[in-house]
């Protein structure tokens, strides 16, 4: 399903995680990433969301990063990405975090579902990434780690 994301996304090409992958990262002795998944009621899989744990030194606490939800077609409408969301909401209050962070497309047609559920935009705050090259040359410039 992450790769059915990535076409609605527009941006296939992109994506090249592999099964192996995220099952290494799901079901590592200490996983960083942690996953949920709608399943019909023969347990074929229809959304999944997709997380990790972020820390908010304003806040003092952990949160959660949604890094992905996705509803396949024939079941958005029917309350599953509403029932996903619910989910990391509850880890959030039983766990004390303070915060369920996520970002989206500027052109997302869910900007509506996650208003309606009281998600607002956090302005005055622009994300920014290093990969590839870029990435690769700042690493570069790091001191020698010593023992």
């Amino acid at each position: 399903m992450v790769h059915e994301l990535a076409e609605f996304e527009r941006a296939p090409e992109s994506c090249h995680l592999t099964d192996d992958q995220l099952l290494t990262s799901l079901f590592a002795e200490h996983p960083a990433v942690f996953g949920h998944v709608a399943v019909d009621a023969d347990d074929t899989p229809y959304g999944f969301a997709l997380w990790y744990l972020n820390f908010s030194t304003w806040e003092g606490t952990h949160g959660i990063h949604l890094e992905d939800l996705y509803v396949r077609p024939h079941a958005r409408g029917t309350g599953a990405g509403g029932a996903l969301l619910a989910t990391l909401a509850q880890v959030c209050v039983e766990r004390g975090y303070r915060r369920l962070e996520w970002v989206m497309l500027d052109w997302n047609p869910a900007a509506d579902f996650y208003a309606a559920i009281g998600a607002k935009v956090v302005e005055d705050w622009l994300p920014y990434r290093l990969s590839g090259a870029a990435l690769t040359q700042l690493a570069e410039r790091a001191s020698p780690v010593r023992d």
